[in-house]
């Protein structure tokens, strides 16, 4: 599992944990080494006492000659009774620490005594302990310094990242041409990074610009072909039409009217910002509403469906016409398309308005997928893209609203969306 730590923690956290391993081996091998050295040496020198007094005192009948801290006991020799304290000891070398007593004790077994020799070592323990608590204060104090220098480290490692990492969020505007970040930074692994971070930002700047002036060239030039198909339209309707000719010269007008909008839209899109940049109208809800039901009832009637609006409550707010009515429509084309019988409703509320029908519905797994470019639900018909509900979602988050899909108990989908 990937850690979520800071990398600064991460770092301090390593160093840290490496230099307590290494002091940690390096005290435990101090205080190993003196136990060996210790019992190596002080039974070399208590053996060879041992036989200094079994070979010139005890075999010449003589009491053995001893300093003040050392002692002699045998199992077998009057007046040298081995103390309780020392009995059950094993052969050889032995350490025996009490409280305010430190002692030495070799023994040595022969067929007829078990001689022990006692070494008194208060002094030696004291100045050990004060050695063993030197090497475990040192150990503290190298994890405490471990931990300054590793946190002094990781601020040094990280700083160009930060720096980086800074300057790459600030950098909001990507059509804007700013400088390269890349040749503030050495041929390191930051410098790479930056590099890399320079060519794919060119790379999709070049995108977005292209997109940009794409969208905005195709959108000035149908202007001139869509004012000539309206005059025209407009020539029709004055003109002497039986009843076919003019629900013909309807749609047109109709067509007309909505791809205009569009043009508008693309072309208000083309010029924002890549960040959510509402813009203000002059248009209730209720006006753009009752223009687009007045443009799509007949869309309905035509495939035999029923379709209502229902204003539930009213919304005062001032919206931009272009951006709702893209929206609007994009969302009343869809319910269109997908329902074969019942109704479609369009309901206005203060809060936004909602798009019920009646029709086959989006699987839940489907849902969220469903607002994606070119993503078209399972029960797809007709020869289009999977761009209109994207458009509506790119709308949607321009102008800071809210929209998404659910499906209704009884059946059918209903598409939200929040204006407030």
């Amino acid at each position: 599992m990937t850690s979520k730590q800071p990398l600064v923690r991460r770092i301090i956290i390593a160093f840290t944990l490496m230099t307590l391993v290494v002091s940690g081996g390096f005290s435990l091998g101090i205080v190993a080494i003196v136990h060996f050295i210790e019992e190596h040496l002080v039974t070399k020198e208590m053996s060879e006492e041992l036989d200094s007094i079994l070979q010139k005192d005890l075999a010449k009948g003589i009491p053995p000659r001893l300093d003040l801290k050392t002692q002699l006991f045998a199992s077998h020799m009057p007046g040298y009774e081995i103390p309780k304290n020392f009995i059950g000891l094993d052969e050889g070398f032995n350490e025996v620490v009490g409280d305010t007593e430190a002692y030495y004790v070799f023994i040595r077994d022969t067929p007829q005594q078990r001689y022990v020799l006692v070494q008194e070592q208060a002094e030696f323990e004291a100045r050990e302990n004060a050695l063993f608590a030197v090497v475990f204060a040192g150990f503290i104090l190298t994890g405490l310094a471990a931990w300054l220098l590793g946190w002094l480290m990781a601020q040094t490692i990280i700083a160009p990242l930060a720096r980086l990492a800074q300057q790459v969020r600030h950098r909001d505007q990507l059509l804007t041409i700013a400088p390269n970040l890349a040749p503030e930074y050495p041929e390191d692994e930051v410098g790479h990074l930056a590099a890399a971070f320079d060519e794919t930002l060119g790379q999709l700047r070049s995108s977005l610009e292209r997109e940009r002036l794409f969208t905005s060239d195709v959108s000035h030039e149908l202007r001139t072909p869509l004012m000539v198909i309206a005059s025209s339209a407009e020539l029709l309707e004055a003109s002497v039409l039986d009843e076919r000719g003019r629900n013909q010269v309807d749609r047109i007008q109709r067509a007309t009217a909505e791809i205009s909008d569009l043009v508008e839209t693309f072309l208000l899109l083309a010029r924002a910002t890549t960040h959510p940049n509402p813009t203000g109208g002059s248009l209730t809800l209720e006006q753009v509403a009752r223009e687009l039901a007045e443009r799509w009832a007949p869309r309905f009637a035509e495939k035999g469906l029923a379709f209502n609006l229902v204003i539930e409550e009213h919304n005062p707010q001032l919206l931009h016409g272009s951006f709702l009515s893209t929206v609007m429509s994009n969302l009343m084309r869809n319910a269109l398309h997908y329902t074969e019988h019942g109704e479609v409703r369009l309901l206005l509320s203060a809060r936004g308005f909602r798009v019920e029908d009646t029709g086959q519905g989006v699987p839940r797994a489907q849902q969220e997928d469903i607002f994606k470019p070119f993503v078209r639900g399972s029960e797809a018909r007709g020869e289009g893209l999977g761009l209109g509900l994207s458009l509506v979602k790119r709308i949607c988050a321009h102008q800071r609203w809210q929209v998404r899909m659910y499906s209704l108990p009884a059946g059918g989908s209903c598409f939200e969306v929040n204006l407030t």
